[in-house]
């Protein structure tokens, strides 16, 4: 795929607005520069796509806007080789992001087509990411637990079965609520002991379940 210096200027100036919006994670803001967004958006959106806007990909679904990507990840405190389960693929662009941070990283979509989407992009961008098509309130119990657990869609709770899913002193960032979300930050202190933070309302696409059956990759 073709990355012009016009896109890596853009990138850089992307950055710089990041920067400016109070994200301070240079691991962040390098993985943003690393990864090229233009990818992860339909072809015809190519020119939008170092704008500030949230943008729609396939089945009704949009690629969130880049701060509030990049500020779930700050919020995640993510670190290298831990293990991170995300719960919304979409087009795949911030497990591209996690990737390039050094993170083993494992994403779980409901959408099919979206889901064979970001598999054909990962191949394509030699990008080692499983990905499972299926229920996300499941998670993925098999390679539990997660150092980090991201969700990219709203719940109107914290799910139970992902909190499961947590490692002792590992970190959930999900929006939390209806309508209007909350991003919220859980840390998962011991077993049966949870810590919540809130940074503010946001909006996402609502969280499903009851999908049946997994195809696993």
């Amino acid at each position: 795929m073709k990355d012009s210096l016009l896109d890596q200027g853009q990138r850089r100036r992307l950055v710089e607005r990041l920067r400016e919006k109070g994200i301070r994670d240079e691991r962040v803001l390098q993985a943003f520069m690393e990864v090229p967004r233009h990818y992860f958006v339909p072809g015809f959106l190519h020119a939008h796509a170092y704008g500030e806007d949230a943008l729609p990909i396939a089945c009704g679904q949009t690629i969130s806007q880049p701060f509030t990507v990049a500020m779930q990840m700050q919020l995640l405190e993510l670190q290298p080789k831990q293990k991170i389960l995300e719960i919304g693929t979409g087009s795949g662009f911030q497990a591209a992001l996690l990737k390039s941070m050094g993170a083993y990283v494992y994403t779980i979509e409901r959408q099919a087509d979206l889901y064979h989407e970001a598999e054909q992009r990962f191949q394509q961008l030699k990008l080692p990411i499983p990905i499972r098509h299926g229920d996300g309130y499941a998670g993925w119990p098999e390679l539990a637990p997660f150092d980090r657990i991201l969700l990219t869609c709203g719940a109107a709770e914290p799910p139970q079965k992902l909190l499961a899913q947590l490692k002792t002193g590992g970190i959930m960032v999900a929006p939390i609520g209806t309508g209007e979300q909350t991003m919220t930050r859980i840390v998962r202190n011991a077993e049966n002991d949870f810590q919540s933070e809130t940074f503010g309302s946001c909006r996402f696409v609502p969280m499903l379940e009851k999908e049946t059956g997994f195809n696993k990759k």
